[in-house]
């Protein structure tokens, strides 16, 4: 996803809101399926070294998340089997599936948003209409890592001081409570010093100016028109009830009439954007290369 990382980041924040929110407010079975396997290269693109225990993590949780539905839940006509005189029911279980899938997508395209939108695209982003805002999501966004990085040196701080004699579950959560403890502490005092050095510096004395390296360009245009052109055939498809799916009592729905099908691959061609742009960037360099 390096080559679509390059477009201005107005283009990066609308593109994941547009691909994110069809899937969290249409409760349609195939939407999820097609946003995760989107998220999933999209993610992958980015991050090719993941360890395999995250993605390990994330398949138990949508088993946890799938099954939790028709265990809580019976309603549904259809009666598979019976758990202590309580129906499992093929409705419910269809309904936890497509809910899980749809939050695992949407989690995995928060966490691409993460890594693509830093603090300055999100001051040139909302710069302009709230500088306030757009400076306070920042350092919010810029201190979650640096809260995990400094846990980890306090933590590795006291085992080298060997505060932690035992392994058991009692010292474990003691000596979490202190790691938080002097996290809170180091988080005020950097707070502190982060206001004085900002008032320092004059910051509120005046109408704030930045710069920004941002431009938009011919690819920048085509993306948005590309993204504007998909998001409408989905819109579209939700407003004309293609897109509507009932789970209970029973599953209805036409899953596959035609505007559900043009619905499904506008949305499809908005979730395969970055590889289908990587493709492009490599056939690129291989004509440039040739033309050498």
């Amino acid at each position: 996803m390096t080559a679509y990382s390059e477009y201005n980041p107005i283009v990066i924040f609308l593109y994941f809101i547009m691909v994110a929110g069809p899937v969290m407010f249409i409760m349609n079975p195939v939407l999820p399926a097609s946003s995760l396997f989107g998220a999933v290269i999209c993610f992958a693109l980015r991050e090719r070294r993941e360890k395999d225990r995250s993605i390990a993590a994330f398949v138990l949780l949508f088993l946890l998340l799938a099954l939790l539905n028709p265990l809580f839940h019976h309603n549904g006509v259809t009666v598979l089997f019976l758990i202590n005189d309580n129906p499992i029911t093929l409705e419910a279980l269809f309904y936890g599936l497509t809910s899980s899938t749809m939050v695992i997508a949407v989690i995995f395209w928060f966490r691409s948003f993460s890594r693509l939108m830093t603090g300055d695209r999100l001051l040139y982003v909302f710069g302009k209409a709230s500088p306030k805002f757009a400076l306070m999501l920042s350092m919010a966004l810029r201190y979650i890592p640096l809260f995990a990085e400094q846990a980890r040196k306090i933590k590795t701080a006291r085992r080298a001081m060997g505060a932690y004699e035992e392994e058991n579950l009692w010292d474990t959560v003691r000596g979490s409570v202190k790691v938080f403890v002097s996290l809170a502490g180091w988080s005020l005092e950097n707070g502190i010093i982060t206001a004085d050095s900002m008032e320092a510096r004059g910051y509120g004395s005046g109408k704030r100016t930045f710069f920004s390296r941002y431009v938009f360009g011919k690819k920048d245009w085509l993306a948005l028109l590309i993204i504007a052109v998909s998001s409408g055939g989905v819109i579209a498809g939700k407003i004309f009830g293609c897109l509507d799916f009932e789970f209970y009592p029973k599953a209805e729905g036409d899953l596959f009439s035609k505007g559900a099908l043009l619905s499904y691959a506008c949305y499809f061609v908005l979730t395969i954007l970055p590889l289908i742009d990587r493709i492009a960037e490599r056939e690129k360099w291989k004509y440039l290369e040739s033309k050498i």
